[in-house]
């Protein structure tokens, strides 16, 4: 079984720790700038645009790279001078189908468990465990290359498990899957994190799906650190209402406007800004009066993606 299968498990230190990490190519382009982060050990999310460093940041931390400048640790150890050690403690799933397509999945992973230092019957033991946890033991004898997309993707995530590392990094594991695919991969990724006690890096630039499973986030933007932190507290509540009727939604906002409110309507939905105490009620009492079925009434939280569009988030309540 994995480590620690159904009970806490916490590292001593920060699964990762930058200090003015920079790589700069060369061909002049710099992919991560003055990079300065801790990461805590949990379930985190990694996000940002196309070329905003991500998978720079992932080979640097797999001692793939090696910095221009800065300090990079992973697990309290230096990807660069302690590199086969890093890799003795984590698990890297990567974002393109990279599997060879003419043996099984069993014998595949097996190889990566003994590339990973395990004995042979360790490393077989430990393939059978982990494909059957990703949901492949029926399959496992079958060749790679007869496999769906979502099965490669397991198949990844397996090898990338077999050693029992005590961090993953995660490289777009949702990456050509349909929803019902995505939303398998996802609770998996979830029950990693909580139940097993591995720590897991997902990078993704599919905000909503870092929203459902990560505790905290990290948010780069042109190879800047844009905000780390805790989900909760970059998804706390603003000072808005949302207000959704089944029809009238026009009426409602003249009625709203006309008691002094200040409204906003995106879509079917009314943004009202809370002002004092009584605005609830206030707008119970006018949905009521206008005899309108009221689906939604709740505060507004803010989001991931209005990170990446701070002037638009900024609008959204300045205007309201």
């Amino acid at each position: 079984m994995p480590r620690g299968a159904g009970l806490p498990y916490r590292h001593p230190v920060p699964v990762i720790t930058t200090q003015s990490l920079t790589k700069r190519y060369a061909n002049g382009v710099t992919a991560l700038k003055d990079l300065t982060v801790e990461v805590e050990p949990g379930i985190i999310g990694l996000v940002g645009a196309n070329g905003a460093g991500k998978s720079t940041l992932i080979k640097l931390l797999l001692g793939l790279l090696t910095p221009t400048s800065g300090a990079i640790r992973v697990l309290g150890l230096d990807p660069v001078t302690q590199s086969a050690e890093v890799r003795a403690r984590v698990g890297y799933m990567p974002e393109h189908d990279c599997l060879p397509s003419d043996i099984s999945a069993a014998e595949f992973v097996t190889h990566m468990g003994r590339i990973s230092g395990l004995p042979a019957a360790a490393a077989r033991e430990r393939a059978s465990e982990t494909l059957r946890h990703v949901g492949l033991y029926e399959e496992r004898y079958r060749q790679i290359g007869g496999y769906s997309t979502g099965m490669k993707q397991r198949v990844k995530l397996a090898q990338a498990l077999v050693h029992d590392p005590q961090l993953l990094l995660l490289d777009e594991p949702t990456n050509g899957l349909d929803p019902a695919g995505r939303q398998a991969m996802l609770s998996l990724i979830h029950r990693i994190g909580t139940e097993f006690g591995i720590s897991v890096l997902v990078c993704s630039h599919l905000l909503g799906e870092i929203e459902r499973i990560c505790d905290s986030l990290v948010a780069i933007d042109g190879g800047r650190l844009l905000r780390s932190a805790s989900l909760s507290s970059m998804t706390q509540h603003t000072d808005l209402l949302a207000v959704e009727v089944d029809e009238g939604e026009q009426t409602l906002f003249d009625a709203l406007t006309a008691r002094g409110l200040q409204v906003k309507q995106e879509d079917r939905v009314l943004l009202v800004r809370v002002t004092q105490e009584e605005t609830y009620d206030l707008i119970r009492d006018v949905v009521a009066d206008l005899d309108l079925s009221l689906h939604r009434l709740e505060q507004r939280r803010y989001r991931v993606a209005d990170l990446f569009a701070p002037s638009t988030a900024a609008q959204e309540v300045s205007r309201v």
